[in-house]
């Protein structure tokens, strides 16, 4: 008797202790449920975490773009970055114009903020990356410079040297999406994520190629940039086609995509900083 109760006991603890593990691993499970639900994350896995004052001294440059509603209330846009120069400023070229290059903001609706202050732009100094007879804005001609009226007190994110040495094709490339702006889905104001480029697209307009990669996006990440393991900027994060699907990442269906920086854009960049800035 007394041997069989050992057993009975054993047997009954083993069963509450597994019934403990299944319970946590359901808890566990239910928890990333709740945070995919409560984050709208792209994935079931979100990786994404607070932008640090660390952060911003490793990737300079850092910028968000405000602009005005017609009530005049300022509401926080995109990401946008201080590149090259402490007056120039790159950014989504849908920003201001939609698909089918239709005007949807004008300059002076909106400003530049970094280092908690605000700059406004040169209203005259838009340059978008279309073509002049472009009828529509593609992934890989949507960026746009801007000048500001004065220079910023913040530090700059360098120009690259040289586009980014990457091959055409499939390929596994580590990158930090680093999204100032923040992203709808995302609880905090700013973010920074580890992910991957999956996949670079042949060179389309302006002899640019796109990015297509498995980070996590959301209305507000446009313009967020992507950095290599050296700390390099090498894509500018553009769009991403299926939003807040909660599958893991398919290259085929969710395309999230990113502009290099290299041919037009790299060109108008490195002229934009050899050139003098235009009058307010």
């Amino acid at each position: 008797m007394g041997g069989d109760g050992t057993a009975r006991r054993r047997m009954r603890a083993a069963a509450l202790t597994l019934a403990g593990l299944i319970a946590g691993l359901g808890l566990a499970r239910a928890a990333d449920a709740i945070d995919v639900e409560t984050t709208g994350a792209l994935y079931p896995r979100d990786g994404r975490r607070d932008l640090t004052a660390e952060d911003r001294l490793r990737f300079p440059g850092a910028g968000v773009l405000w602009c005005r509603r017609p009530d005049g209330v300022p509401r926080k846009a995109a990401a946008a970055w201080l590149i090259g120069a402490p007056t120039l400023v790159m950014l989504n070229a849908h920003n201001f114009r939609n698909r089918q290059l239709e005007t949807t903001r004008i300059v002076s609706d909106c400003y530049f903020q970094i280092g908690g202050r605000n700059y406004d732009f040169v209203a005259d100094s838009l340059q978008l990356g279309v073509a002049r007879d472009a009828e529509r804005l593609h992934i890989t001609d949507d960026w746009a410079l801007l000048r500001l009226v004065q220079a910023a007190e913040a530090p700059t994110q360098p120009l690259p040297e040289a586009p980014p040495d990457l091959t055409t094709g499939d390929l596994t490339l580590p990158v930090t999406m680093v999204s100032p702006g923040g992203h709808g889905n995302y609880r905090g104001e700013a973010s920074l994520e580890t992910c991957t480029v999956r996949r670079v697209d042949p060179p389309t307009e302006g002899d640019t190629r796109r990015a297509r990669h498995d980070c996590n996006d959301g209305y507000g990440g446009s313009g967020s940039g992507l950095f290599d393991e050296a700390g390099r900027m090498v894509a500018m994060q553009s769009a991403s086609l299926s939003m807040n699907s909660r599958h893991a990442f398919d290259i085929e269906f969710h395309y999230g995509s990113a502009l290099l920086i290299e041919g037009a854009l790299l060109d108008a960049l490195r002229e934009a900083v050899r050139r003098p800035q235009p009058s307010p």
